[in-house]
């Protein structure tokens, strides 16, 4: 029995997960500071300049302000909750890139590699899955806090993500009917051998982007965290590297968002105009995977660049945006599309 598992394909998915769980933290850690300099070029000031050159080493000392800070767990907290609710948090930002197809499969020792963790069928189901399990970090940490102000942006945290998955959700109904798959890598190939999903998709994309925001608690959706209201929000009464955790997570979920989006409507790591088939390889998959952290860096740039220009809305205003406009904008998306794949299939004919 032992002698018929492949302990190199073991050995490959452990240096994959080890690889990309790496790669997230480092792109987050470097996020904050790409932040602080998109924010003070917009405001026209210098930005971190002190710790190294150009200020590159500031999220270093960053996080060893944060490893060094004095731990604090309130008294008449939950203690066991609020050492679970950042935790959660952090868990589920990093598992969901598990089934994101990083690049090309590459050929090293006479086997074929793939640069996917997981390749499932449902791979968008699973996203949704770890995305929604995301919340629970949040909510769990609000209310361990014994904080009114930590538990009500809790409870505007859960009703936000509840609000904004819905139309995410119906937006890729319509994209699920346009590419007739679930898999993310599936998706990808069909992109590399047609055109890009934002052709077919551009208001589901829209759609999902604005969700997105939402879903990773990034201005203007920041409700959750208002500081002119709530203080801090659901992490006041956190610090140190509980404190870490959450303000990681959040840019990490910034960067998978990113990573998914790429993936599903701009063709994840293809390159455009290239026929891969006729180059070397592993040289495709080194470009692939350049190609997809383009694509990812200009939607990092694009949750900054809004960040730093449109003010916070009111949670009337973020609740009526998700319920009075996204949502039917995204049921009349997935009709429309639902209508053109059967004039499609009927060959255009009613």
């Amino acid at each position: 029995m032992l002698l018929a598992i492949d302990w190199f394909l073991i050995v490959e998915k452990l240096v994959l997960i080890v690889i990309v769980v790496m790669a997230s933290l480092l792109i987050a850690m470097y996020a904050t500071y790409g932040e602080r300099k998109i924010a003070a070029v917009l405001q026209d000031r210098r930005g971190p300049n002190r710790a190294g050159p150009f200020g590159i080493l500031q999220p270093v000392a960053d996080g060893l302000k944060l490893f060094f800070k004095e731990e604090i767990i309130p008294n008449f907290s939950s203690k066991f909750l609020f050492i679970l609710g950042p935790s959660l948090a952090m868990l589920t930002a990093i598992m969901t890139g598990a089934v994101v197809p990083w690049g090309h499969t590459i050929h090293f020792f006479d086997r074929d590699i793939s640069l996917q963790i997981a390749d499932v069928n449902v791979g968008m189901l699973y996203v949704f899955a770890v995305v929604s399990m995301g919340v629970y970090g949040i909510m769990i940490g609000g209310w361990a806090s014994n904080n009114k102000y930590s538990l009500m942006g809790g409870l505007r945290a859960a009703s936000q993500i509840i609000s904004y998955e819905l139309p995410m959700g119906i937006s890729l109904i319509a994209l699920l009917m346009v590419t007739g798959t679930l898999s993310l890598k599936e998706m990808v190939v069909q992109q590399q051998t047609g055109y890009w999903n934002i052709i077919y998709q551009p208001l589901g994309f829209l759609i999902f982007l604005i969700c997105a925001f939402a879903e990773c608690n990034r201005t203007p959706f920041d409700l959750a965290e208002a500081e002119n209201e709530l203080i801090g929000g659901y992490h006041t009464e956190y610090s140190s590297m509980k404190l870490g955790f959450y303000l990681f997570s959040e840019y990490i979920n910034m960067f998978v968002s990113s990573v998914i989006m790429a993936t599903l409507f701009f063709g994840g790591y293809d390159i455009p105009f290239i026929n891969e088939a006729d180059y070397n390889q592993n040289w495709m998959a080194l470009f692939g995977i350049m190609m997809l952290m383009t694509k990812v860096v200009c939607f990092i740039f694009l949750f900054m660049w809004v960040r730093w220009t449109i003010p916070r809305f009111r949670y009337d205003q973020l609740m009526n945006l998700g319920w009075r406009i996204l949502i039917p904008l995204a049921l009349v998306n997935m009709l429309v599309t639902g209508g053109l794949v059967l004039l499609k299939q009927n060959h255009w004919h009613f």
